[in-house]
């Protein structure tokens, strides 16, 4: 089995170049991020306060997080409730920030992320993949882009959607989020020593893509040696 771990700040494409991966080596793709969205969904329904330690521990026990795959689209589903619909919204990627950092919410969805590497050959994308949930992992990539192109990004996304948003917020939105994830005290966002850096600033999907597999191909060579 090999593993690929991406890493990045928000906005940086993680997703949508893991997808492009997987489909193109035949991976399972997993979107940690979405299983900290649909935890943030509940919160949010519950009205927790985002940094509530307490309350979080309390809640995180009545909360089940699962991924499925139908007609070959990954499917989140929250208390066997499908979410994926639902946890893509500024408001729940605001609150995910905030609750990820709760060691309540990172040891419960821990050990799920790692066994499920265990089974297939996975491309699992987030934050700390790398640095803490697939530490061994076959390749590391650390993918980022300047904060201006990565507001523009989810602008034009939100805009394709016919969501009203104003560009200067998301900006500021990513700023604010990015210092959130990356002082963190529980697993923060950081670049792996063994990490290869891809800055997709100037660079397409495809291109982004080609640099990984290429990466990728170049690890499997050296271990057949």
């Amino acid at each position: 089995m090999y593993s690929i771990a991406i890493d990045g700040p928000a906005g940086a494409g993680k997703s949508t170049i893991a997808k492009t991966i997987a489909k193109k080596l035949g991976f399972v793709y997993v979107d940690t991020g979405a299983m900290y969205r649909a935890i943030a969904l509940y919160f949010l329904r519950k009205g927790v306060d985002g940094k509530d330690k307490e309350k979080i521990a309390e809640l995180c026990p009545d909360i089940q997080v699962t991924i499925e795959y139908i007609d070959g689209e990954q499917q989140v589903f929250l208390n066997g409730e499908n979410v994926s619909h639902l946890i893509r919204t500024e408001e729940v990627g605001t609150m995910a920030s905030l609750t990820a950092a709760q060691p309540a919410v990172r040891e419960a969805l821990l050990q799920l992320q790692r066994d499920m590497a265990k089974n297939a050959d996975i491309l699992m994308d987030g934050r700390d993949i790398g640095t803490n949930v697939l530490p061994n992992a076959d390749l590391k990539i650390y993918l980022t882009a300047s904060v201006t192109v990565r507001a523009k990004r989810r602008f034009d996304e939100l805009k394709a959607k016919g969501v009203e948003c104003v560009l200067a917020e998301i900006e500021q939105d990513i700023e604010e989020r990015d210092h959130q994830d990356m002082t963190r005290e529980i697993a923060p966002l950081k670049q792996a020593e063994d990490a290869v850096l891809v800055d997709s600033s100037d660079m397409t999907i495809e291109e982004v893509a080609d640099a990984v597999i290429g990466a990728f191909y170049r690890v499997k060579e050296e271990a057949a040696k």
